[in-house]
Order: C-alpha cells, then sequence, then structure tokens
C-alpha cells in the first residue's frame, strides 16, 4: 500500500523553520559601522565557527547517545515481557504506519500547538519545547493513572505501554525531520547537535516516567549506569589520544 502523507501546510513550514539556538543569537551585529564586505566575512566566521562548535559537541553527545540507550534497555529489561512487548510492538507500529500508510504530520501538529499555550508565556520555551518535550507521551503517562483506576488490570499497562511506544516513535520521528530539514545547516552541524541533545533528553523523560509506573524500572540506576558508560569512553578516547600523540 502506498504511503499517503498529509500536505504540508504553512505553519508546519513555520515550525521546521524555527532555529533552537536562534534566542541565543539575538542582539545588534557585531561589527556595526564596518564596511558591508568586512560585515559579511565577519557574520560568515561567526557562523562557520558556531556550526564547527555545534558539531564538536554532538559529536560528544553521541557518547551519551549510546550509553543512554545502553542503560535504558538494561533497566527496561528488569520490567516483565508482558509489559516490554507492546512497547516495542508500538515503536514497529508506528514504523510501519510512517514508512507505508501514512505520515501523521497533523497529529505531530497539533501536539506542537498544544505545547505553544502551555509556554505562551516565556518565548523562548514555545521554541525549544516542541523539539523536546513528547507532548503525547507525557499526556498518556498523566491518564494512566485515571484509566488504571477504574480497569486495574495488566491489560491496561499493555495498551498503554503500546500506546507510549508509539507516541515517543512519532515525537523522535518528526523532531529528526524537523530539524534536518533546516537551511543552511553548515555541516548538519544543528541536526547533529540538536537531535543528539533532544534525544538525550527524551530518554531521561521516558526513563523518569518509567520509573513513576514501575517499581522494577529505577532511574537512579539507569542514570548511574548512563553516565558511568559514558565516562568510561570518554576516558578511553582521551587516553588514546595522548597515547598517540
Amino acid at each position: 500500500m502506498a504511503r499517503k502523507g498529509f500536505p504540508k501546510d504553512q505553519e508546519f513550514e513555520e515550525f521546521e523553520k524555527l532555529d533552537v539556538g536562534q534566542q541565543f543569537e539575538s542582539g545588534s551585529p557585531e561589527g556595526a559601522g564596518l564596511p558591508p564586505a568586512i560585515q559579511t566575512k565577519l557574520e560568515a566566521l561567526k557562523r562557520g565557527s558556531l556550526s564547527a562548535l555545534k558539531l564538536v559537541l554532538g559529536l560528544s553527545f553521541m557518547t551519551f547517545v549510546y550509553s543512554s540507550t545502553l542503560a535504558f534497555i538494561s533497566e527496561f529489561g528488569n520490567i516483565s515481557l508482558k509489559f516490554q512487548r507492546p512497547l516495542w510492538e508500538g515503536l514497529v507500529a508506528f514504523v510501519v504506519v510512517y514508512f507505508f500508510v501514512w505520515e501523521p504530520a497533523k497529529v505531530y501538529q497539533k501536539g506542537q500547538k498544544i505545547l505553544e499555550v502551555v509556554f505562551k508565556f516565556f518565548a523562548p520555551l514555545v521554541k525549544v519545547a516542541p523539539y523536546v518535550l513528547p507532548i503525547y507521551t507525557i499526556l498518556l503517562f498523566c491518564l494512566y493513572p485515571i484509566f488504571n483506576f477504574f480497569l486495574p488490570y495488566d491489560e491496561t499497562l499493555a495498551y498503554f505501554m503500546f500506546l507510549f511506544g508509539f507516541s515517543i516513535a512519532l515525537h523522535l520521528v518528526f523532531g529528526a525531520k524537523s530539524l534536518r530539514t533546516k537551511q543552511n545547516d553548515f555541516l548538519k552541524a544543528n541536526y547533529i547537535f540538536g537531535f543528539t541533545l533532544v534525544y538525550i533528553i527524551d530518554v531521561l523523560i521516558f526513563s523518569l516516567l518509567l520509573n513513576l509506573v514501575f517499581e522494577k524500572f529505577s532511574f537512579v540506576n539507569f542514570f548511574n549506569v548512563a553516565y558511568k558508560t559514558s565516562h568510561e569512553i570518554i576516558a578511553a578516547i582521551i587516553k588514546q589520544v595522548f597515547v598517540l600523540n
């Protein structure tokens, strides 16, 4: 079956143009009063230096991406299989829907509008929150205690685990897509830096939420394992570099 996607409307195009780091770069242009040619070169140098810094930081964050993923899988393994499987099934279900059936761009958009309403009092958060906060996953975790109160069965949690997996996949895929389509992204620095940071924060949030649902899932253990693993990787890399030099 051919995939049917939503046509991109003006609002989604405007959202894709948002720059997470834009609010930190405001202010009067450097070199005001200098000849236009020199100002242009200074701006190009500034953008290039900032992109290089973001690229280095993004590549450094890869160690935390690996360690947080490894720690999450390890800690998640402590949960009963009857609750593990629905989460992975939800992730797979979203991938199948996204690639072969339909791109739920409108669904993602609606979630971002909710965040815009919640954080409209603080403009920087309006720009950052849509990338960082998996709004549907958070709402589902808030709804679960209500459903569990009236339907205190394992099947209830299993269904919600499926929705947790589907919703977090929705957030990560469309967040990555929005970051990837940015223009003037030198060396893809904004994408590498932005998505690795978003991924790490989302894994932390998701782990914290699971800690509230399952006794056998410990956020403290997850965080300690992730930190220890990343620390060992970075220490090994630094040691190798100094040995080679």
